[in-house]
Protein backbone atom coordinates (compact mmCIF):
# COMPACT_ATOMS: atom_id res chain seq x y z
CA UNK A 1 0.00 0.00 0.00
CA UNK A 2 0.79 3.90 0.04
CA UNK A 3 0.38 5.09 2.87
CA UNK A 4 0.50 8.77 3.86
CA UNK A 5 1.47 9.52 7.40
CA UNK A 6 1.23 12.90 8.57
CA UNK A 7 3.41 13.55 12.10
CA UNK A 8 5.97 11.10 11.03
CA UNK A 9 8.56 12.10 13.13
CA UNK A 10 6.14 12.85 16.25
CA UNK A 11 6.49 10.16 19.28
CA UNK A 12 3.44 9.06 18.13
CA UNK A 13 3.43 9.19 14.58
CA UNK A 14 6.86 7.34 14.56
CA UNK A 15 5.15 3.96 15.82
CA UNK A 16 3.19 4.08 13.11
CA UNK A 17 6.03 4.69 10.68
CA UNK A 18 7.81 1.88 12.50
CA UNK A 19 4.58 -0.24 12.30
CA UNK A 20 3.96 0.07 9.05
CA UNK A 21 7.53 0.65 6.87
CA UNK A 22 9.19 -2.81 5.96
CA UNK A 23 5.78 -3.57 4.26
CA UNK A 24 4.60 -0.45 2.66
CA UNK A 25 5.12 2.41 0.78
CA UNK A 26 5.28 5.42 3.07
CA UNK A 27 4.90 8.94 2.07
CA UNK A 28 5.61 11.58 5.74
CA UNK A 29 4.31 14.95 5.72
CA UNK A 30 4.75 17.40 8.58
CA UNK A 31 4.67 21.29 9.30
CA UNK A 32 8.80 21.43 9.26
CA UNK A 33 9.45 17.75 8.44
CA UNK A 34 8.36 15.27 6.72
CA UNK A 35 8.43 14.37 2.48
CA UNK A 36 5.88 17.00 2.43
CA UNK A 37 5.52 20.00 4.19
CA UNK A 38 1.85 21.04 5.22
CA UNK A 39 0.12 23.75 7.55
CA UNK A 40 -3.00 21.51 8.82
CA UNK A 41 -4.54 24.43 9.75
CA UNK A 42 -4.83 26.07 6.41
CA UNK A 43 -7.14 23.77 4.30
CA UNK A 44 -6.02 24.98 0.86
CA UNK A 45 -1.98 23.19 2.40
CA UNK A 46 -3.90 20.16 2.58
CA UNK A 47 -5.08 20.27 -0.57
CA UNK A 48 -1.58 21.06 -1.68
CA UNK A 49 -0.46 18.14 0.08
CA UNK A 50 -2.62 15.61 -1.61
CA UNK A 51 -1.73 16.57 -4.64
CA UNK A 52 1.68 16.29 -4.11
CA UNK A 53 1.08 12.94 -2.51
CA UNK A 54 -1.27 11.40 -5.25
CA UNK A 55 -3.62 8.62 -5.21
CA UNK A 56 -3.22 7.13 -1.89
CA UNK A 57 -4.77 3.94 -0.13
CA UNK A 58 -4.29 4.87 3.60
CA UNK A 59 -4.18 8.31 5.58
CA UNK A 60 -2.65 8.16 9.30
CA UNK A 61 -2.59 11.55 11.01
CA UNK A 62 -0.83 11.65 14.78
CA UNK A 63 -0.55 14.96 14.85
CA UNK A 64 -2.70 17.72 17.08
CA UNK A 65 -1.97 20.09 19.91
CA UNK A 66 -4.84 22.31 22.04
CA UNK A 67 -4.50 24.19 25.17
CA UNK A 68 -3.90 22.98 28.98
CA UNK A 69 -5.03 24.74 31.87
CA UNK A 70 -7.76 25.32 34.63
CA UNK A 71 -11.01 25.34 32.89
CA UNK A 72 -12.48 28.08 35.26
CA UNK A 73 -9.68 30.08 33.51
CA UNK A 74 -10.17 29.05 29.70
CA UNK A 75 -11.24 31.85 27.76
CA UNK A 76 -13.15 30.18 24.69
CA UNK A 77 -10.10 31.30 22.62
CA UNK A 78 -7.98 29.03 24.60
CA UNK A 79 -10.70 26.28 24.12
CA UNK A 80 -10.47 26.67 20.46
CA UNK A 81 -6.83 25.92 20.09
CA UNK A 82 -7.74 22.21 20.70
CA UNK A 83 -10.83 22.34 17.71
CA UNK A 84 -8.46 24.28 15.31
CA UNK A 85 -5.38 22.16 16.43
CA UNK A 86 -6.78 18.83 16.42
CA UNK A 87 -9.80 18.52 15.82
CA UNK A 88 -10.44 20.94 12.44
CA UNK A 89 -7.19 19.58 11.12
CA UNK A 90 -8.09 16.06 11.09
CA UNK A 91 -11.68 16.25 9.91
CA UNK A 92 -10.52 18.22 6.83
CA UNK A 93 -8.08 15.63 6.29
CA UNK A 94 -10.87 13.28 5.55
CA UNK A 95 -13.06 15.67 3.83
CA UNK A 96 -10.24 16.31 1.24
CA UNK A 97 -9.09 12.83 1.08
CA UNK A 98 -12.03 11.07 -1.00
CA UNK A 99 -10.85 12.14 -4.28
CA UNK A 100 -7.64 11.10 -3.31
CA UNK A 101 -8.30 8.14 -1.60
CA UNK A 102 -8.47 4.21 -3.24
CA UNK A 103 -11.45 2.37 -3.28
CA UNK A 104 -11.28 0.15 0.18
CA UNK A 105 -8.22 2.46 1.42
CA UNK A 106 -8.92 4.07 5.21
CA UNK A 107 -8.32 7.16 7.09
CA UNK A 108 -6.65 6.89 10.29
CA UNK A 109 -6.82 9.59 12.83
CA UNK A 110 -5.25 9.94 16.37
CA UNK A 111 -7.42 11.31 19.52
CA UNK A 112 -5.93 10.21 23.50
CA UNK A 113 -6.43 9.15 26.73
CA UNK A 114 -8.15 12.39 28.46
CA UNK A 115 -11.72 12.42 27.42
CA UNK A 116 -11.43 8.68 28.88
CA UNK A 117 -9.43 9.29 31.72
CA UNK A 118 -9.08 12.64 32.45
CA UNK A 119 -6.53 15.05 34.22
CA UNK A 120 -6.43 18.56 35.80
CA UNK A 121 -6.35 20.98 33.01
CA UNK A 122 -6.97 18.89 30.53
CA UNK A 123 -10.51 19.69 29.70
CA UNK A 124 -10.07 21.69 26.16
CA UNK A 125 -7.67 18.01 25.37
CA UNK A 126 -10.65 15.66 26.43
CA UNK A 127 -13.20 17.81 24.18
CA UNK A 128 -11.03 17.27 21.56
CA UNK A 129 -10.38 14.07 21.69
CA UNK A 130 -13.85 12.94 22.49
CA UNK A 131 -14.86 14.91 18.65
CA UNK A 132 -12.23 12.71 17.11
CA UNK A 133 -13.76 9.72 18.62
CA UNK A 134 -17.27 10.93 17.85
CA UNK A 135 -16.33 11.93 14.48
CA UNK A 136 -15.13 8.60 13.15
CA UNK A 137 -18.07 6.32 14.57
CA UNK A 138 -20.68 9.14 12.49
CA UNK A 139 -18.54 9.02 9.78
CA UNK A 140 -18.09 5.46 9.22
CA UNK A 141 -21.30 4.86 8.38
CA UNK A 142 -21.25 7.51 5.29
CA UNK A 143 -17.91 6.03 3.94
CA UNK A 144 -18.53 5.72 0.26
CA UNK A 145 -16.48 2.84 -1.77
CA UNK A 146 -16.00 0.81 0.62
CA UNK A 147 -13.29 3.21 2.37
CA UNK A 148 -12.93 2.95 6.09
CA UNK A 149 -11.92 5.09 8.99
CA UNK A 150 -11.05 4.88 12.57
CA UNK A 151 -8.92 6.26 15.45
CA UNK A 152 -6.27 5.36 17.75
CA UNK A 153 -6.21 6.30 21.29
CA UNK A 154 -3.07 5.96 23.14
CA UNK A 155 -2.03 6.29 26.71
CA UNK A 156 0.72 8.51 26.81
CA UNK A 157 3.68 7.02 25.33
CA UNK A 158 6.75 5.46 27.32
CA UNK A 159 9.36 7.78 25.23
CA UNK A 160 7.23 10.90 26.28
CA UNK A 161 7.13 10.09 30.09
CA UNK A 162 9.89 12.55 30.84
CA UNK A 163 8.06 15.07 28.64
CA UNK A 164 4.73 15.19 30.48
CA UNK A 165 6.45 14.33 34.32
CA UNK A 166 3.83 15.25 36.91
CA UNK A 167 0.76 15.47 34.42
CA UNK A 168 -0.36 12.12 34.16
CA UNK A 169 0.28 10.66 37.46
CA UNK A 170 -0.93 7.08 38.37
CA UNK A 171 -1.43 6.77 34.42
CA UNK A 172 -0.26 3.61 32.21
CA UNK A 173 2.54 4.04 30.14
CA UNK A 174 2.70 2.02 26.93
CA UNK A 175 5.50 1.17 24.41
CA UNK A 176 5.44 2.32 20.60
CA UNK A 177 5.19 -1.16 19.71
CA UNK A 178 1.68 -1.51 20.98
CA UNK A 179 0.98 1.85 19.80
CA UNK A 180 2.60 0.83 16.12
CA UNK A 181 -0.04 -2.49 16.65
CA UNK A 182 -3.37 0.04 16.96
CA UNK A 183 -2.02 1.77 13.66
CA UNK A 184 -1.42 -1.29 11.93
CA UNK A 185 -4.83 -2.86 12.34
CA UNK A 186 -6.35 0.78 11.94
CA UNK A 187 -4.86 0.35 8.25
CA UNK A 188 -4.12 -3.08 7.57
CA UNK A 189 -7.28 -4.24 9.32
CA UNK A 190 -10.65 -4.83 8.60
CA UNK A 191 -12.66 -2.87 10.96
CA UNK A 192 -14.26 0.70 10.41
CA UNK A 193 -15.69 3.23 13.30
CA UNK A 194 -13.44 2.28 15.84
CA UNK A 195 -11.23 3.74 18.68
CA UNK A 196 -8.58 1.56 19.65
CA UNK A 197 -7.61 1.94 22.74
CA UNK A 198 -3.87 1.44 24.01
CA UNK A 199 -3.71 1.71 27.89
Amino acid sequence: MKILIIGARGAVGNTAVEALSDRHEIITAGKTSGDIRVDLEDISSIRAMYDKAGRIDAMVCAVGHGHFGPVDEMTTEQFMKGINGKVLPQINLVLAGFKHMNDAGSFTLTSGVLNRDPIKGGASAAAANGAIDGFVRGAAVDMPRDIRINAVSPEVLEVSRAKYDGFFRGHNHVSNEAVGRAYSKAVEGCLSGQVFIVE
